[in-house]
């Protein structure tokens, strides 16, 4: 249950034959430097190599007319200038002799993975593909796209798999109209689109770019369009589309299936789209969605970017089931300048920037390597029916009892045997983590010293070498009074009776009572203030009483597995079921959390305690400072409804 990577080095053959500045960019080479920076990435090894299969006909049927297809595989003996008269009645399309059969791989490529994801020979995966998709129509061809592999692919997860449910994410600076055309009147499909629009000007200039355009017939609201104004969003930005505008709509969509139009013109150094995402704000983009589809994720390659330096940037989610830490910044909340055209010294400065970018997160990669050990779990009684996944360690190691009494000295819980036994183990497995031996850990402490031990957990890792560290307590575990806000500890605590943020490092939230509540709490309050604190080490402490439910639990962790770059360590009473500590580890381990169930909207009470602490803690927390949507609201779940209406945007 690895990661696929589909590629077929065929894709290189089709080449620009005669002049034109607007099509030069397509070029080989988009997708030869996307395959070195995965191998760069140590990640091309870690994948299941696919070689990808050429599409049938029928396959091709699937979205386009016969005519369309038979008028393509006529193009493989026409000459140089009858291809170029071809082309010429398309918009920025150019065909080779080799367009067909390359076009075929592409379309291909995807179909591969979509059922190697589907039969579950692998967890998730990557196509690099070379002609793109997104812009192609049922009949025409358009912005360099010939067959629109990622509807192709929607189609036949469908008729072949039984789907009636997928997700496809377009990241592309420019807008997938093809996709959105295809599946406008669908509602078997929920289509999400940012792109750079500028009020209709930008490419393809489309009315139906905008964010009032949300499907029709019995697909309305199905299409959500996120259109961006200005140049210059960031990474930020990009994390709050997902976090307030996409993600609550995909959790109520529940989707089977999330597949990817990778575009990465969307990233720094591109100068067409002009936008300042790091390569690893995909990496990140791509963990959230993980979350969604049991996840059953499909990337598959649109525009790589000039130069195509972040095509590789989903890997460490998809191949090593962690992100890299992120700098998120603040979201933008006012229009940035319009852009200029870039001459050749502006070109040089953003393929520099883009290049440095790059090379910060292979520089990230090299210096906090995979740990030998992904997820350890230190149990108080070895046999407690725990079902662990393959590669989980079962951790039997303890500090020393001397220095576990030192720190267990100011607590009366800890006196007995038990609980010192326990804490020992803690310390030990934490240890661990910040050593950089084992990336995720889970251990069970006895009730009656739950807090007492949580307690020693923070101030053990703030000493040990965490420098940021963010507890997320659930239940009755109050935050220690010895903590001060220094800035290197963020207290959550999730389960009080009234919402309060004593200091913008102390935070209480009551325990939301809907699927919606716990999803708008998740995502437009813990994540945003968790990305805001970019901390190194997450403790997430399940204390008695906690009232979640394990899908509840499981998803806390999964998500909190992104802003510390894996590094999460699991706290659970030793009375929590064998069950919740069980898919505790698998979620650790990279396994998508299971289905939360049937959706119910958040309660007035829950939601009034969300915007009461978003306020208070706005000017403090970067992550929290955003206007989405008319009249500066946020979206929680409940308000975005299923579509998005005109002017939402971050």
């Amino acid at each position: 249950m690895g990661t696929a990577l589909v590629y077929h080095e065929d894709m290189t053959a089709t080449r620009l034959l005669w002049d034109d500045p607007e099509c030069e960019i397509e070029c080989p080479e988009r997708l030869t430097t996307a395959l070195e920076r995965l191998q760069q990435h140590g990640l091309k090894q870690r994948c299941l190599q696919l070689i990808a299969r050429e599409a049938s006909e029928a396959e091709l049927g699937l979205v386009h007319s016969p005519e369309y297809v038979a008028l393509l595989q006529g193009t493989q003996a026409l000459g140089t200038r009858e291809l170029q008269a071809l082309s010429k009645e398309y918009d920025a399309v150019y065909l080779h002799p080799s367009t067909f059969h390359c076009a075929r791989l592409a379309v291909g490529a995807a179909l591969q993975l979509v059922d190697a994801v589907l039969t579950g020979a692998v967890r998730n995966g990557l196509a690099l593909v070379r002609p793109p998709g997104h812009h192609s129509q049922r009949a025409t061809a358009n912005g360099f796209c010939v067959f629109n592999n990622v509807a192709i692919a929607a189609k036949h997860a469908q008729q072949k798999h039984g789907l009636r449910r997928i997700l496809i994410v377009d990241w592309d600076v420019h807008h997938g109209q093809g996709i959105q055309y295809i599946f406008e009147d669908d509602p078997s499909v929920l289509y999400f689109s940012w792109h750079r629009y500028e009020h209709g000007h930008f490419w393809p200039c489309l009315r139906e770019s905008d964010a009032d355009a949300v499907g029709r017939g019995r697909g309305l609201g199905f299409t959500v369009n996120l259109p961006w104004n200005q140049v210059g969003m960031g990474n930020a930005d990009y994390v709050a589309a997902f976090l307030h505008v996409l993600l609550p709509l995909a959790f109520e969509f529940d989707p089977e299936l999330v597949l990817v139009s990778a575009g990465f013109d969307s990233a720094i150094g591109d100068p067409e789209g002009q936008m300042l995402a790091t390569p690893e704000c995909f990496a990140h983009l791509t963990h959230l969605l993980q979350v969604l589809a049991g996840g059953r994720v499909c990337a598959v390659l649109e525009c790589p970017g000039i130069p195509p330096v972040c095509a590789g940037s989903p890997g460490p989610s998809l191949a090593l089931g962690a992100a890299p830490v992120l700098s998120p910044g603040t979201p933008c909340p006012e229009g940035r300048p319009s852009p200029l055209p870039l001459g050749e010294p502006q070109f040089k400065a953003v393929v520099t920037q883009a290049a440095a970018a790059l090379s910060s997160l292979l520089d990230q990669l090299r210096l906090h390597p995979t740990p030998p050990v992904r997820v350890a779990v230190a149990l108080i009684a070895p046999d407690t029916g725990l079902a662990l996944p393959p590669g989980v360690l079962c951790e039997e190691g303890s500090l020393p009892q001397e220095e576990t009494q030192a720190w267990a000295r100011p607590h009366e819980a800890l006196a007995q045997d038990g609980a010192l036994t326990a804490l020992g183990k803690v310390l030990y497995l934490l240890d661990r983590i910040l050593d950089g031996q084992v990336s995720s850990g889970m251990a069970a402490t006895p009730v009656p010293a739950a807090a007492a031990t949580l307690d020693v957990a923070v101030r053990y890792g703030l000493s040990h070498g965490a420098q940021r560290l963010l507890c997320v307590a659930v239940g009755q575990l109050d935050r220690p009074p010895g903590l001060t806000d220094d800035g290197r500890n963020l207290w959550l605590n999730i389960g009080v009776e009234e919402a309060a943020a004593p200091s913008m490092f102390h935070v209480s939230v009551p325990l939301p009572v809907t699927t919606g509540g716990f999803l708008s709490c998740a995502l437009a309050l813990v994540l945003p203030l968790a990305y805001s604190f970019q901390p190194d080490l997450v403790l997430v402490a399940l204390g008695p009483a906690h009232g979640l439910r394990d899908p509840q639990a499981a998803l806390l962790a999964a998500l909190l597995r992104g802003p510390a770059g894996g590094r999460v360590f699991a706290l659970v009473d030793e009375e929590s079921t064998p069950q919740l500590a069980t898919v505790l580890a698998r979620v650790l381990n990279g396994e998508a959390p299971p289905s939360l169930g049937p959706f119910s909207m958040a309660a007035p009470e829950d939601t009034q305690a969300l915007m009461y602490l978003r306020g208070r803690l706005e000017p403090r927390w970067k992550m929290l400072q955003l206007e989405v949507g008319q009249g500066g609201s946020i979206y929680t779940v409940e308000e975005t409804l299923r579509i998005s209406p005109p002017g939402a945007c971050c």
